[in-house]
């Protein structure tokens, strides 16, 4: 089982609640749909979704809803659920977001007193697919609290900055008691990681710089392979030590921005695992974000392969 995983996630996972009806806030929204959440959680949904072997190491509780994430993780989108572990004392968290505006939702996390996640420990995982998993993708918030953040710390040194060893800036306030606290943490793990992905807002938590090339510069200094610096309506930053450009947005219309950033993760590591280079991996990466940015859900509207390049092969000829 070990040589078939080709991605493996670390980090949180919930059941996300969208609100049905656009531009309404959490007093006029009236109808959810529910879905499968939890940034690394989805970054392997949409893995699994382009034809990737992936799974997350992650925890839920002993409940209806932890039942329900590990059926359809399995059942729906073909995730190894392996690695999912079930806290006996602790709830599965939930997500509450409503379209208000749809291109910045406005989102409520239900993770007290602590989420499952949180609690993850080093014997839960196979240390022998840590070391060889192509790749292994870190989300930041899992440094946010003990004992996930040790848990990952040793991950990372079992992993002995191997290629692809990539951490997902996503920063979360809300998750940690201070920002400095972040900026030390998250700072921290830098020099162990292949590649790293964030907005600006993140980067600067990360590095002390939001200005994007500034941003790249102090990763690519810390030793880091991959730079991918997110700027929104103006594109994504890819920087490596032979050179950086900057790729295009593609234009959709917005339903939610929530879940477009894991979308891109997953199809980010299934271009690295394609061979690509990291501007052709990281234009389909935007494609893919983009398509999940003109749907509702997250999980559920992961897109196909076919579906990435019919819109970025649209979005190239209207250049």
């Amino acid at each position: 089982m070990t040589q078939e995983l080709e991605v493996l996630t670390v980090g949180r996972v919930g059941v996300d609640f969208y609100a049905d009806e656009p531009h309404a806030g959490f007093g006029e929204a009236r109808t959810f749909q529910k879905s499968v959440g939890g940034s690394p959680t989805n970054v392997a949904v949409a893995a699994a979704r382009l034809g990737r072997r992936a799974a997350v190491f992650t925890k839920v509780g002993d409940d209806g809803l932890g039942a329900y994430v590990r059926d359809a993780l399995a059942e729906q989108f073909g995730v190894d659920t392996r690695f999912v572990g079930t806290d006996s004392t602790l709830q599965t968290p939930i997500v509450v977001a409503v379209m208000d505006p749809p291109e910045d939702p406005q989102f409520v996390f239900y993770r007290q007193p602590r989420a499952p996640d949180s609690t993850i420990q080093p014997d839960e995982v196979d240390m022998e697919v840590v070391r060889t998993v192509p790749v292994l993708w870190i989300s930041a918030g899992a440094l946010a609290v003990e004992p996930s953040r040790g848990t990952v710390r040793t991950l990372l040194a079992e992993r002995a900055v191997s290629r692809h060893t990539i951490l997902d800036l996503d920063y979360r306030a809300s998750f940690w008691s201070a920002a400095d606290e972040a900026r030390r943490e998250i700072g921290s793990t830098l020099d162990v990681a292949t590649a790293v992905l964030g907005n600006r807002a993140e980067c600067e938590i990360a590095v002390g710089s939001s200005e994007p090339d500034a941003a790249a510069d102090a990763l690519l200094d810390r030793g880091v392979e991959l730079a991918i610096v997110k700027l929104g309506g103006d594109g994504v930053l890819v920087a490596t030590s032979a050179g950086r450009a900057v790729v295009p947005p593609v234009h959709v219309e917005v339903v939610s921005g929530l879940g477009a950033g894991d979308a891109f993760g997953g199809a980010l590591c299934h271009g690295l695992l394609s061979g690509w280079s990291p501007v052709e991996a990281v234009e389909f990466a935007n494609a893919a974000g983009a398509l999940v940015a003109s749907r509702l859900l997250c999980a559920d509207a992961m897109p196909t392969v076919v579906e990435v390049r019919e819109l970025l092969e649209g979005s190239r000829a209207r250049r």
